[in-house]
């Protein structure tokens, strides 16, 4: 029993609590976002947490849109991040929410504070009403509005849901502590006017709630059990537990804090994403160099590698930040036992074999995946013309070169040994044609032991040859500079970040595949198929992340 205890993380330790001790007798967790951009890995963390808690304890999982701030929320938003969500497997079943079907009871809300005493209208501006706070040294003084009567601010405030005052000309105030230590406490703002279409709400509503006095009240209507929120919001906690309380809800809802997820190196702010946009530097919000989930999913990561991540920066109480390489060891130990192994050449040249019989073709049996027996075998055609790597064959070899040079032999990967006899160069030296003997005695798989070649080397077969796009991705930030210009706060960009590579070819056994397939191309990395770019007869592939990495989990 006592390692079961130690093995749960802090929250989990909290909930257990909760259900002992009767404060609640089930669980109902939630995932709260704002549909003003794409989701990003971070998100990920939040969503599978909330998910997770309600799997673990058999209870109830929200999905609710947090959209009381129509300046920035769009359907597109709210769209792509239903499709987010569900591509990582939470089911929020029936149960999807907005916050803007709650607008009526929010208001209800706010006429119950006024009518307490606790709730005013306020007529400073937004910069005296700054002015009049104070600072973390120096208590806040009171407005002086702040002392209305109920009927008057009741009035006020009908006027302002009314539309009869202007942007930003009144404001609904909670009635607080201007002296409060906490400054989220000394008189927040409830409601701001704002003549602004929502999206789900039209042009019903003039008057809406701010973040701080809506969430409280959204989770407990929903009769959310724990409000699972990151660090930023523990000073705003006295705050959520001030609006369910005086609002009089039974059972209210209890907020708990846990850290962000942050990765090194990697541009997450949607202001900086929304440039990058909007400047044309990446084509969308799932460009495959963002960490937006909708990038990562196109760039052929799987909910699977994104678990896994997840689960290995586990659940804590102070924030610090996780190596990108971290996310690619996950996204490869989830593929390595999953996908075939094929041949693609990213940079070709031909190779003749001169002593194959022209017009002959045979097929060789190729185990898909050798860690992984039960994904069987396929046919790829050999014959007298192939293509390999151009960095496969050199004229004059380094030492330890073991790969083709003239004279060297060499294996060609489930096939025949190969020995370069000559080579063809072009007009400006260079080589355009390597051509080799083969010895028909060495059959791959035939049991040839009479002689062994330092070197293997892979290949497709020109003629039968399927000709694809590939693109090869580094991180979109400059490292060595970090992401952001000290100076400007501009983005420090990686002008290497995508390299296309047009003509490329694979292995002939790529008919049908579809958006989203993804397969290990020899050496040179995990790939799949752009869901945005590529089609049957013209092939585009993203490099997921490449075979090799110094990172190694830290013990």
């Amino acid at each position: 029993m006592e390692n079961e205890v130690v093995s749960k993380n802090f929250i989990e330790q909290e909930i257990d609590k909760d259900l002992k001790e009767g404060v609640y007798d089930t669980v109902c967790t939630r995932f709260p976002p704002e549909p003003n951009g794409y989701l990003h890995i971070g998100h990920a963390k939040s969503i599978l947490l909330n998910y997770g808690l309600a799997q673990k304890y058999n209870g109830t999982f929200h999905m609710r849109f947090d959209d009381t701030n129509p300046t920035k929320e769009k359907v597109e938003f709210v769209d792509s991040i239903k499709e987010d969500i569900k591509w990582l497997g939470a089911d929020w079943k029936d149960n999807l929410f907005f916050a803007s079907d709650y607008f009526e009871a929010m208001y209800e809300c706010a006429i119950k504070l006024i009518k307490k005493g606790k709730a005013y209208v306020c007529d400073l501006t937004a910069e005296e009403i700054k002015e009049y706070r104070g600072t973390l040294k120096e208590p806040g003084k009171n407005s002086p509005y702040r002392d209305r009567s109920v009927e008057e601010n009741l009035e006020l405030f009908e006027a302002m849901r009314d539309g009869k005052f202007e942007d930003g000309e009144r404001v609904l105030r909670a009635k607080i502590d201007m002296a409060s230590p906490n400054i989220n406490m000394r008189d927040p703002i409830l409601y701001r006017v704002a003549h602004m279409t929502h999206h789900n709400t039209g042009d019903q509503w003039c008057i809406y709630p701010m973040y701080d006095f809506a969430h409280p009240i959204e989770d407990a209507i929903e009769k959310i059990t724990h409000s699972i929120c990151t660090l930023e919001f523990e000073d705003h906690r006295p705050l959520y537990d001030w609006v369910v309380r005086e609002c009089e809800f039974d059972h209210p809802p209890r907020q708990i804090e846990f850290a962000k997820l942050y990765l090194t190196n990697v541009v997450t702010g949607k202001r900086y994403i929304k440039k990058l946009v909007e400047d044309g530097i990446v084509d969308g919000w799932d460009d495959p160099r963002l960490v937006s989930i909708a990038a990562l999913r196109r760039r052929g990561f799987t909910p699977e590698s994104i678990k896994m991540f997840v689960e290995l920066c586990g659940v804590s109480k102070s924030n610090s930040s996780v190596d990108y390489a971290m996310l690619e060891y996950c996204i490869r130990e989830d593929l390595k036992m999953k996908k075939p192994r094929m041949m693609a050449v990213m940079d070709p040249i031909k190779l003749i074999i001169d002593n194959y019989p022209e017009g002959e073709v045979e097929y060789l049996d190729v185990a898909n995946n050798l860690e992984n027996e039960a994904l069987g075998f396929r046919k790829v055609p050999f014959c007298r013309e192939l293509y390999i790597e151009r960095e496969d064959f050199m004229e004059e070899p380094p030492k330890k070169y073991f790969r083709l040079f003239p004279g060297n032999e060499v294996r060609l990967m489930h096939a025949y040994f190969v020995k370069c006899e000559s080579f063809v160069k072009d007009e400006n030296g260079n080589v355009i044609e390597v051509h080799c003997t083969y010895d028909p005695e060495t059959k791959c798989g035939s049991g040839f032991t009479g002689r062994k070649v330092k070197g293997t080397i892979h290949w497709v077969p020109a003629p039968y040859a399927t000709k694809a796009e590939l693109r090869l991705y580094e991180n979109i930030v400059d490292e060595e500079k970090g992401v952001y210009n000290k100076e400007d706060g501009s983005l420090n960009l990686n002008p290497n970040s995508l390299t296309i590579l047009k003509d490329c070819y694979l292995e002939p056994s790529f008919d049908g595949v579809q958006a989203y397939d993804s397969f290990q191309f020899v050496r040179n990395g995990y790939f799949c198929v752009d869901a945005k770019d590529s089609r049957p007869d013209a092939l585009v592939f993203n490099r997921i992340v490449s075979l090799k990495s110094s990172f190694r989990l830290p013990k």
